[in-house]
This record gives C-alpha cells, structure tokens and sequence, in this order.
C-alpha cells in the first residue's frame, strides 16, 4: 500500500498548500503590525495611552470570532475559494485604511473590522485542506500550512521595522495591506475548491484523492456522533473536549510568543538585537516540530497522542525554563524546546474534527474551536502580565502556562479511540467489509 501511495502524483502539495501558507502570513502580518506601529510613532500622533494600546491590539480578537462558525459553515456547503477571496479583499481594504485614521476611535473601528474580515480564514483552508488531502496525509498538510505562523513570526518584525524606517507607521499600514491584495494574483489561478473542479489535476491523483475521501466517508458513517446535526455537536462531549484542549493549547502558544522577548531580556541581559537574534531559533525548532509531529500523526493515525504528547513536553519545558533560569544556556534551551512544541499538536488536532463530526458539522465545529481557543490569545498573555507585576518576576506566569497545557494533555489523552490509530484501523476495516 505504502508504495502505491508513493507512486501516486502529488501536485495538490504544490498547488495548495504553498498558496494557503502564503495567505495567513500576510493575514498575520495585518494582524499584528500595530505592535511595531505603537513603537514606531503611532502612539505619539495618535496620542493613544498604553491601554488604548492593549485595547487597539485586542479589538481585533472581538472581530475575529464573529465568522468563525458561518465561515466554516459557508466554505463546507458553498466556496471555500470565494469566501476567501471576499476576506481577502475586505481585510486589505481595512487594512489600508489604516495608514490614514487621525484618532483613536477610527483606529478601533478598523481594528474590529479587520478581525471580522479574517475571522473565517482559518477555519475555511481547514475545510479545503480536508477536500484535498485524506487522512493519511492530513497531518502533514494541517502542519505545513501551519508553519506559516513561524514564517510569519520571523518576518513580520524585520519588514515591518524597514518599512517605518523608510517612511512612517503609516505606511507600514498601507504597504502590508496592498501586499494582502496582492494575494489575489495567486489564490485565483492556484485554489479549487475539490478535486472535481481542478482542470490541472490529472487522473491518477483525482481517483487516488476521491477513492481515500469515499473510505473515510463510509467509516464516518459507522461513528454514531459523527452523525449528530450541529446543534447537537454544540452539546456533544468530544466537541466539549475539543474545546477545552484547544483553549489551553492556544492559552500556552499566545502567553509563550508574546513574552518570549522579555524572557530572553531577563535570562540574557541583552540589547534589543541580541534579543531579536536569539528568539529566531525557537520558531526554527517549531517548524521542525510540526513537520515531525505531522509525519507521526499521518503514519500512526494516532492524532490525540500527536496532539497531547506536544502539548506536555510545552508545558514541561516552560516550566523548566524558568526553573532554571540561573543557568542562561539551560534556560534558553529549554525556550527553544518550547519552540519545538509549541505548534506541534496543532496539525494533528485539526485531523480530529472531521473524525468525530460529519462534513456538513465539522465546518462550523472548526469555526466554534477556533473561537473559544482564541479567547486563549487574551488569557495566557494577560495571566502571565498580571502575574509578573505581581510577583517582579516570570515564574509564577510560566507556571501557570504550563499547568494549563497539563491539563491540555490529559483532556487530549481522554478523546474516543477513533482519534487514535487503533480506533481509525478498525473503522476503515469496518467500511471496507461492508
């Protein structure tokens, strides 16, 4: 079987994934180049206090969860490829139109907007990723996609900074927001929706990718929840569950990131270029991580021990790294285990959705996961500060991180058997006898 797969063309990985990749980072980059406009002159002309600040960076997560659910539902039952296209041209607008506000309540209102306008990104490439890809190699497309957030994380800063040294903050605005409408020149021509609708897609790799997704189908149809209507998944424990790990997960990955320069600056007592030197490796390690982890997940079919076993060793290394945070190379090591880890559940748990809930569910189950996990953005981040000023020092927020992430772990490890590999073998054995 292994070799017939080997032999299959595989020019989805070409076609899709890189195109997908490429969106959300620059849907990042919009995202989050306020941080390097406040520190490029955007507080001093708009005359914005520190928690106007926080508030202008943090709209933008009221925004987003507001098409979630129908965007996952939208791009499930209609296009995926047409609901981001809108997205895409509704975002870079908004974002443009940053460059020009003069106060700050313009400022919210287009912050809002624009996390509207992203909102259903996320949770629609999920949907598309699962036309394209069968269970077999969706571990692996979930996580390349989601190396987009290391990219994005390594390049934001430094084409964000140039761009104000060029000119101002406001053209940090304008400049990554017609890069965003740019997108278009490749998402048009590249993404289709489902393999039926591919003119560049040959014969062996369409029947290949249909023969996989009927398999999968008539075992799904064996799982009694899988066949539950939306309400119900709304209500059924696994989507409870879901929920509840991805909200930790997201809770470490978000107080991790948006502190990882000042855990530096404390272990390292260095400048700002030294700093920005040393957090590149982490997110090196992390892309390395979901490659890993997704080569797991994909072989094993074991998605809640590929999700759960990451999110451990993250919660561990965070709590080590400020453990031993006398020993500066110790410390820092452990910061880049965090790196490895810290996104590398995340591609074998978005395979665990469309196992436990049918496709005309699982669309806007991503949606209300990914919405609750990014409430996680607001808590790990605030936690960690609340508790740093406190406490004068990082140990007690890296702690609690890391408590969360347990608890992460042992709500991943209790998730049915068909989201391990044991579970999955036997209803594909199942759909093939009947």
């Amino acid at each position: 079987m292994e070799t017939e797969v080997k032999k299959i063309p595989k020019r989805r990985w070409t076609h899709i994934i890189p195109v997908c990749i490429l969106v959300y980072i620059v849907a990042f980059m919009d995202r989050t180049n306020i941080s390097f406009a406040i520190a490029g002159g955007m507080s001093e002309a708009l005359n914005l206090t520190a928690s106007m600040s926080g508030l202008a960076s943090g709209i933008f997560f009221i925004g987003y969860m507001v098409l979630q659910i129908p965007g996952g539902n939208m791009a499930e039952h209609g296009s995926a490829k047409k609901f981001i296209s809108f997205s895409i041209i509704a975002w870079s607008i908004f974002a443009i139109v940053e460059g020009f506000v003069h106060n700050s309540t313009q400022l919210l209102i287009l912050r809002f907007c624009l996390g509207v306008a992203e909102g259903g990104v996320w949770p629609a490439i999920l949907v598309i990723i699962t036309h394209w890809f069968p269970m077999e190699e969706r571990g692996r497309a979930n996580a390349f996609f989601i190396m987009n957030l290391a990219v994005a994380n390594m390049i934001t800063g430094p084409i964000s900074s140039w761009l104000i040294v060029l000119s101002s903050w406001r053209l940090l605005f304008i400049g990554e927001g017609i890069l965003a409408l740019l997108l278009m020149l490749c998402w048009l021509p590249l993404i289709t929706d489902r393999p039926e609708n591919a003119k560049w897609l040959i014969k062996e790799e369409k029947d290949y990718i249909d023969s996989k997704l009927a398999e999968e189908k008539a075992a799904m149809d064996k799982n009694v929840a899988a066949k539950l209507t939306f309400g119900q998944a709304l209500r059924n424990i696994n989507m409870v569950k879901l929920s509840i790990v991805y909200f930790c997960y997201q809770i470490g990955v978000y107080g991790f990131t948006l502190w990882l320069p000042t855990l530096l600056k404390s272990i390292s007592k260095t400048g700002i270029t030294g700093i920005g030197f040393l957090s590149m490796f982490p997110f090196v390690a992390g892309m390395v991580g979901l490659w890993v982890f997704g080569n797991i997940s994909d072989k094993t079919h074991n998605s809640k021990m590929s999700t759960a076993i990451p999110m451990l060793l993250f919660g561990v290394c965070l709590i080590c790294s400020v453990q031993f945070g006398k020993y500066v190379w110790v410390s820092y090591a452990f910061m880049i285990g965090c790196g490895a880890f810290y996104e590398a559940g995340n591609g074998p748990f978005w395979t665990m959705p469309p196992m436990l809930f049918s496709a005309d569910v699982a669309g806007g189950c991503r949606g209300v996961i990914n919405a609750i996990g990014n409430l996680g953005g607001f808590v790990g981040p605030y936690v960690v500060g609340a508790l740093m000023t406190r406490y004068n020092n990082a140990v007690a927020g890296m702690w609690t991180l890391g408590v969360f992430l347990i608890i992460g772990f042992f709500v991943a490890v209790s998730l049915p058997a068909v989201t391990s590999g044991r579970g999955f073998r036997e209803l594909e054995a199942n759909s093939k006898a009947n």
